[in-house]
């Protein structure tokens, strides 16, 4: 089962599997509080019965798949190309090696869902920055009994030269405005579908050949890699994350990245970002500074 949230002249609407879902019983609007206290076990059965509307088709444009005030948490130096990317980036180049390989792993707030882009919706790069790369990510979707429920791709848009500087400096590096995508929608899955995901990222640049006067894209970046390549389990990112906050409206939880541009390269304004996460692409282009 997929569900997307649209906007309509009505507001923001969720749909399922294509078709917008209607108002449920005591005229309530479907919206992830509903989702969120279902359980992973009767998601499916339940979803399946509510009544649904008319097929949206691609009439209505895609809107970021959680509501304002749902939060999004980030783990970070899940892999071990991270950790090594970050070594290397970095003045405090311990500080890395030890949080691959401590039993704690490293947590933090990304973003509010009113700052959360969605596909086709620009991200952008800090304009005191100038090493900026995209973050490919697994993005779990938990419910508020800290079971995963399903997935999104992710984008945790990074300036590589401010954490560089000093690792206290990560929330100006990750936590900005357009610095978080997800999306397309949340595709209904356990953690054991999630497990060998492939995770995709291509980067287009306009390029001004074959003809000056027409502006063509070219790839000037492709990464892959696997979700089974992570150090950490699934269950035990959602673990810590959940030990001492409850999150009554849910929670999405960005996984990390194994995918690293090398130093050399920093994303610009008018590139395009193509994220791919199993069966979920997400793409975004950045932003004039």
């Amino acid at each position: 089962m997929y569900l997307t949230r649209h906007h309509t002249p009505q507001g923001a609407r969720w749909a399922l599997d294509g078709a917008l879902l209607r108002t449920m019983p005591h005229n309530r609007e479907f919206g992830l509080d509903f989702l969120m206290d279902l359980r992973q076990s009767t998601i499916s059965e339940i979803l399946g019965a509510l009544p649904k509307g008319e097929s949206i088709g691609e009439s209505l444009p895609l809107l970021p798949p959680l509501e304002p005030l749902q939060e999004v948490w980030a783990s970070g130096v899940t892999y071990l190309r991270s950790r090594v990317a970050r070594e290397a980036e970095s003045e405090a180049r311990d500080v890395y090696a030890k949080v691959y390989a401590a039993v704690r792993p490293e947590l933090f707030l990304k973003s509010i869902g009113w700052r959360v882009v969605g596909h086709t919706m620009p991200i952008r790069i800090r304009a005191d920055s100038r090493w900026n790369v995209p973050e490919p990510e697994l993005v779990l979707v938990i419910n508020r009994h800290k079971e995963i429920i399903g997935y999104c791709a992710g984008n945790d848009v990074s300036s590589r030269d401010i954490e560089g500087a000093n690792p206290l400096y990560l929330p100006q590096a990750k936590i900005y405005n357009q610095s978080c995508a997800l999306g397309p929608g949340i595709l209904l899955a356990g953690a054991d579908e999630l497990r060998d995901l492939p995770i995709e990222v291509e980067i287009l640049r306009p390029s001004v050949a074959p003809y000056p006067e027409r502006l063509t894209p070219a790839s000037v970046f492709h990464g892959e890699t696997r979700v089974s390549q992570m150090k950490r389990s699934l269950e035990e990112l959602v673990d810590y994350l959940c030990k001492e906050l409850d999150f009554p409206q849910g929670v999405f939880l960005m996984t990390g990245t194994g995918i690293v541009p090398p130093e050399s390269f920093s994303m610009q304004s008018g590139d395009t970002v193509k994220i791919t996460v199993g069966a979920l692409t997400i793409e975004n282009s950045v932003a004039e500074r």
